[in-house]
């Protein structure tokens, strides 16, 4: 950050107003935002020798709430919680429950084998593996010369 020193304290520029307040805050913020403003669950890639593994934080959710789509290379999760209905003969006090939902792209590239993708729901973590295509690797061939 660049210190700048000046005389008037409301001769900011808009852009530095921006950076002071943006740089200022905790970094867990922007991960707040993200995930309580614009609802997208923080997401884990790992990058294996044979797959790359994504873990998706979306806990409360039930497996069926998922769906999970490949079209053309861009894999999609989306998720969808309704509210529960409620019972007629029940006087609420509080509800702070609602109806949640999500959705996430990703666009992959050609060393995922889309055919054997796979994915499981356990402890609020959805597990989506993306194994990787195997490598052709090129054949060696001795040539005799005649």
């Amino acid at each position: 950050m660049t210190l700048v020193k000046t005389n008037n304290p409301f001769a900011k520029s808009f852009d530095g107003l921006m950076n002071d307040i943006f740089n200022e805050l905790p970094s867990t913020f922007g991960k707040t935002v993200r995930q309580d403003v614009f609802g997208f669950p923080p997401v884990n890639i790992v990058e294996k020798n044979d797959h790359y593994h994504l873990q998706v934080a979306a806990p409360g959710f039930d497996k069926s709430d998922f769906n999970i789509k490949l079209e053309g290379e861009t894999l999609t999760i989306s998720a969808e919680k309704k509210e529960q209905t409620k019972s007629e003969t029940d006087k609420v006090i509080r509800s702070e429950f609602s109806a949640k939902t999500f959705k996430r792209s990703f666009t992959l590239d050609e060393k995922i084998d889309a055919a054997n993708i796979s994915a499981k729901y356990e402890n609020g973590i959805l597990h989506v593996g993306l194994p990787k295509k195997e490598e052709v690797k090129a054949v060696t061939k001795e040539i005799n010369i005649q």
